[in-house]
């Protein structure tokens, strides 16, 4: 998070937080325990500042709550895909996608806390958002592997979903799951899943 650094009222230095400081804080908070923990109180003590820091960048803790999905939806899927156009093989960006978001979900509860609340307008709308865009950038990598459009959607969300039943299940039961070089062994028996072929006519 980026602090600026300015002089306070008797000469002596204090942090100026910036808003995308509050919206990560209020990430934090989401993923220990939903939206109810977005409050503004205690968010200041976490962040070692006071209320007066949060009113100069949010009208209320809606704007808070919509700043930290924006946040959400820019670094766990733009940033994400930006980072991977970066490798030229379509199969290998599709195995180091889902290698990176079964680790990053393992690691961060996150995302199952927001699918935990999805009947909250803000959460509600952000997820179509983000689950539109992760479902169409798969099905333009399984495109690019050589399935044709409505075979590319059908894989893109079989991945999808396999993903999220992990992701689930590992915060339910992290045992049931593997770890190690079994997780590697599991991700690639799911991309050689996703990347069989289309059977021929006589199935």
């Amino acid at each position: 998070m980026t602090r600026r650094r300015a002089e306070g009222p008797e000469g002596g230095r204090r942090t100026r937080l910036s808003a995308r400081d509050w919206a990560e804080a209020a990430l934090a908070a989401i993923g220990e325990g939903g939206l109810a923990a977005v409050a503004v109180e205690p968010l200041a003590v976490r962040l070692g500042t006071t209320k007066g820091s949060f009113y100069w960048h949010f009208a209320n803790r809606d704007a808070l709550i919509a700043a930290a999905l924006d946040r959400w939806e820019e670094s766990r899927t733009e940033d994400v895909i930006v980072a991977l156009e970066a490798e030229p093989d379509a199969r290998q960006r599709l195995r180091r996608l889902f290698a990176q978001a079964t680790e990053a979900a393992a690691r961060d509860p996150l995302e199952v806390s927001l699918l935990a609340t999805s009947s909250h307008p803000q959460v509600a709308a952000v997820l179509r958002r983000v689950t539109d865009r992760r479902l169409a950038y798969l099905a333009e990598l399984f495109a690019e592997l050589g399935f044709p459009p409505g075979e590319a959607r059908r894989r893109a969300l079989l991945g999808y979903t396999a993903f999220l039943g992990q992701t689930h299940l590992g915060r339910a039961v992290p045992t049931a799951l593997p770890a190690g070089a079994e997780l590697s062994a599991y991700l690639d028996g799911v991309m050689d899943t996703l990347l069989r072929p289309e059977p021929g006519p006589m199935g």
